[in-house]
């Protein structure tokens, strides 16, 4: 079991969150200062708060860091929190991207994408030090081409990861306790929520949970319907990093990550009695389990984001700006 099991999910979780803490680092050394006054200057209204959200997150692959930086930005009193609400909106659509790349199952292009990326690395290290092109020598060309070089590499990284562990999946079809959360979860889709929810929270990234869950339906080891109830679960667990963000900080930033649990706590709630119709809605659109697991999940998070949009408009929300 540790050979087959544990060690290729750890190892393979272990490279899938190094790839993306790559992309995250060298993307917001690309745009990040950009960002940061994208933030201040950009969120007059929730629906341009929700449009930046989105674009921001999918662009830094991270709605943990987007969400951390409005906590920041609200607890400087740079920014009020009524104006983080379309923000917060928007990271949870942005993030729906990582997992649609992954639907595509481009798993095969991750050792092409990664001796790429190290092919434009070397490459930009010998313009630089080449005295033929002086100009290129510049700290902004220098680190934009690194920079995607970084990206590209940590995209290869995520694929390797999400790779190794779909490896798993024979052999954790043949365990005891797979064959007992299976039966469980017939009896009920909480066990689902619940366990999205504490994984996600434990490890920080609802992406990485969420690829791991189909990784392992990939090889039809798990029901639809179920896999839905942990993505579900996911985007409550991803909660847990902007609570512990806004611990010590002003009530502001602490009102940031309550709306943020709530938003995803009450749109988990919503969707729970719909699974089934959720499930059959998104196998319409492909006839890949892992594709329909993402489609599910930007569907879930494209509606409980324009539901709730109209409440950031009520005038009792910039009230709280002065509490």
């Amino acid at each position: 079991m540790f050979t087959t099991i544990i060690m290729p999910s750890l190892l393979g979780f272990a490279i899938f969150m190094c790839g993306m803490k790559l992309m995250e680092l060298a993307l917001f050394r690309l745009g990040g200062t950009s960002l940061l006054n994208l933030l201040q200057r950009s969120t007059r209204t929730p629906l341009h708060g929700l449009l930046l959200g989105t674009a921001s997150t999918a662009f830094l692959q991270s709605s943990t860091a987007v969400t951390a930086l409005s906590i920041s930005l609200v607890n400087s009193r740079m920014l009020p929190f009524s104006r983080t609400l379309g923000i917060i909106l928007g990271t949870n659509i942005g993030s729906c991207l990582t997992t649609e790349l992954i639907g595509l199952n481009i798993f095969h292009l991750a050792k092409p994408i990664l001796i790429f990326s190290l092919a434009l690395w070397g490459i930009s290290s010998l313009l630089i030090e080449s005295r033929l092109f002086p100009s290129f020598s510049s700290w902004s060309g220098n680190v934009m081409l690194r920079s995607i070089a970084i990206v590209l590499f940590g995209f290869g990284l995520l694929l390797l990861g999400i790779s190794t562990m779909q490896s798993i999946g024979p052999s954790l079809k043949q365990t005891e306790m797979y064959s007992w959360f299976l039966a469980q979860s017939q009896t009920t889709l909480l066990w689902g929520v619940l366990t999205g929810a504490i994984l996600t929270a434990c490890f920080h990234s609802s992406s990485a949970v969420i690829a791991m869950i189909m990784g392992i339906a990939a090889i039809d080891s798990l029901p639809l319907e179920l896999c839905i109830a942990i993505v579900l679960g996911s985007n409550i667990g991803t909660c847990a990093t902007a609570i512990l963000a806004s611990i010590g900080g002003t009530r502001g930033g602490q009102l940031v990550a309550l709306s943020h649990l709530l938003l995803n706590v009450f749109g988990a709630l919503l969707f729970y009695p719909f699974i089934d119709l959720l499930a059959t809605a998104v196998l319409w659109t492909t006839d890949s389990l892992p594709s329909a697991i993402a489609h599910s999940q930007t569907l879930f998070n494209i509606i409980c984001c324009f539901i709730a949009l109209p409440i950031c408009y009520a005038k009792w929300i910039t009230r709280l700006d002065q509490v």
